[in-house]
């Protein structure tokens, strides 16, 4: 029988000299307050954008009615130099008559007066003009300019216009809620904050992320690159509040809260845009009623200082006649001036409250989200404040 071989024991050395290189990435896979979040920022970006376009209506309003403003007080300036022109005729022609005289020393003290009291109406009435062209600069952003002096900021030209309005009060109420963007800004908060009840919500729910990557170890034998372990590395992982003492059912309770509020808020608004309309359309409607009375006022009042001064140059009438006339006249000059500037001001409001102030495209600045081309800013009345269609009631 032969011995078998002894074997012949084997060593191994090891290396003092090691490293691992791992290159690693991690990706949401689910999280759903994450994307209820994101939706909301988008509805955050609308909001902002309506309420620039709020704005933007609200300035166009004011530089209206402050031009129109300029026009009244420019229009008044006339009226009163009118007025002390014709007092300062008067007050010649009784000192004439005086001169040669047909006439007693009170009636010339009688012309001093008036023409006294008339003088300071025609410089506030210049005053108030300055004071309106320096209010509407600042509103056009016109800084002052200390070489100009005391030379007004700009130059207004033109006229106050009567352009009747054909539009009936439900009509005008139902365009405004369409194409008001302050109520569009509130459906935006609405629309929002009903995202941010889907984050609360999140926190019921569990959390994955995947995490991937490449990994290389040393071997402990060798310090040879090719002798490395390599290779491809996937993991995934999970989380779940099981139990947080109930804070986030309290949060979700807070979100479904504000959402009640932002909801209150929206018909609020609804309310107060019907009330604005409602307003404008009174103001408007007051003031074409003054506008046409006052045309036979001015007709009436001219032709009765036409005819006092005929009295006073026949004998037949007074001086004092005459001043009464002239005060009525310039007093409806002034009523009829105020008539027209509060028509015009009050429909750049009526243009204002009902969404007609100015007219948007989507490519508006390029600022417009694509959400304004769907219907979810749709304001009408037969939306509720989440943009769903209202039942209908019989």
């Amino acid at each position: 029988m032969a011995a078998s071989p002894t074997p012949i024991p084997t060593s191994t050395s090891t290396t003092d000299t090691s490293y691992a290189i791992r290159i690693t990435g991690t990706q949401l896979v689910f999280n759903y307050s994450t994307f209820r979040s994101i939706r909301g920022t988008f509805f955050q970006r609308d909001s902002a954008y309506f309420a620039f376009r709020d704005i933007l209506d609200q300035v166009i309003a004011t530089t209206k009615t402050q031009f129109y403003q300029v026009i009244l007080n420019k229009a008044l300036i006339g009226v009163q130099e009118q007025s002390v022109g014709l007092l300062e005729s008067q007050l010649k022609d009784q000192q004439n008559r005086f001169d040669a005289g047909t006439v007693p020393r009170f009636n010339v003290l009688q012309a001093q007066v008036a023409l006294s009291n008339q003088i300071p109406q025609l410089i506030s009435a210049r005053n108030n003009y300055r004071i309106s062209q320096i209010q509407l600069a600042k509103t056009l952003g016109l800084d002052f300019e200390p070489r100009r002096g005391e030379n007004p900021p700009l130059e207004i030209v033109g006229e106050m216009t009567y352009i009747p309005r054909a539009m009936g009060l439900a009509d005008a109420i139902e365009l405004g809620k369409q194409r008001r963007p302050f109520l569009k800004r509130a459906r935006a908060n609405v629309l929002n904050q009903i995202e941010q009840v889907h984050v609360a919500l999140g926190g019921f729910l569990p959390n994955f992320t995947s995490t991937g990557g490449y990994e290389v170890f040393s071997s402990p034998t060798s310090t040879s690159l090719s002798d490395a372990s390599k290779g491809w590395i996937f993991g995934l992982q999970g989380t779940w509040a099981l139990w947080d003492s109930g804070a986030t059912y309290g949060n979700y309770k807070q979100q479904r809260a504000l959402l009640e509020e932002t909801k209150i808020t929206y018909d609020d608004d609804v309310r107060q845009v019907e009330l604005e309309v409602q307003q404008a359309y009174s103001n408007l409607q007051q003031n074409r009623e003054l506008i046409q009375s006052t045309e036979k006022t001015v007709e009436q009042a001219e032709e009765a200082e036409r005819l006092a001064k005929a009295r006073l140059d026949a004998g037949a009438g007074t001086q004092l006649d005459v001043l009464n006339a002239q005060v009525q006249l310039t007093t409806a000059q002034s009523i009829r001036l105020q008539a027209l500037f509060g028509y015009d001001s009050s429909l750049a409001e009526f243009d204002r409250v009902t969404g007609a102030q100015s007219v948007y495209t989507e490519s508006f600045n390029n600022l417009a989200p694509r959400a304004t081309r769907t219907s979810i800013y749709d304001t009408g009345s037969d939306r509720t404040a989440t943009g769903k269609k209202k039942p209908i009631t019989r």
